[in-house]
């Protein structure tokens, strides 16, 4: 996160260093995260700091670039949607995280988040994705049930040691894993259209996940709920 707040030398001397295992509110989180703009990544989750590690390439990022590529094509192809990567996230005031990536149906189409006037997300994203490596056990514990607490509507986690990619909807207020059909594909219940070969993905055949991706956009489904957010932005 980068301050937004003019912090005179006094302040920044005598404000604690945010470390792991901390235990704040997000005001407190907010005020030493903006202290130290050399950290890159923080996270704020059910009022613990976790500091994240270097991230080495083929555990995290190459992962990271498949499913963003992914979720970018399907953002350009469906207005009023925006996708994000990293944004901080306000969602309580004990989370504050910052997941791998974001995809949100603006609030001119009925969108849950909204932008507060520092530049931050403020509320639920409808999806939200997190590729875990170390992090798996805070990505399928605390941050999940945060998540489910604050209305994530889905959530998508890659657990990249165990070759697993989970799919969770929020259904009567829980998380219910969705299915892979009989050709391996998941299908988004929030974004009609948004279609991930699970296998070829797993694999790096980004290829056959794009071919997937592209006739969930040329379905009907996809094509209605595009009508649909026009009509809610126009209404």
């Amino acid at each position: 996160m980068t301050s937004s707040l003019p912090k005179s030398f006094t302040t920044l001397q005598h404000l604690p260093p945010l470390e792991n295992g901390d235990r704040l509110i997000r005001p407190e989180f907010e005020r030493r995260y903006n202290a130290m703009p050399e950290v890159r990544k923080a996270e704020l989750i059910e009022g613990v700091v976790y500091m994240a590690s270097p991230l080495r390439f083929r555990p995290h990022a190459a992962p990271h670039g498949r499913l963003i590529t992914w979720l970018g094509v399907y953002q350009a192809a469906t207005p009023q949607l925006e996708m994000g990567i990293e944004p901080t996230v306000r969602l309580d005031i004990d989370n504050e995280p910052q997941p791998d990536g974001v995809l949100l149906i603006s609030q001119e189409s009925g969108g849950n988040s909204t932008l507060s006037e520092d530049g931050y997300l403020e509320g639920a994203p409808e999806l939200v994705v997190e590729i875990a490596a170390s992090s798996a056990a805070i990505d399928l514990g605390d941050k999940k049930r945060a998540y489910r607490r604050n209305g994530v509507r889905e959530y998508i986690v890659w657990q990249v040691f165990e070759q697993r990619i989970d799919w969770f909807s929020l259904q009567d207020e829980d998380y219910v894993s969705l299915l892979p059909d009989e050709q391996g594909v998941i299908c988004s219940v929030v974004f009609p259209g948004l279609w991930l070969d699970v296998s070829a993905m797993l694999q790096g055949n980004m290829q056959q996940v794009l071919a997937i991706l592209q006739a969930g956009i040329n379905s009907a489904e996809h094509q209605t709920f595009v009508q649909h957010l026009i009509a809610q932005q126009q209404g």
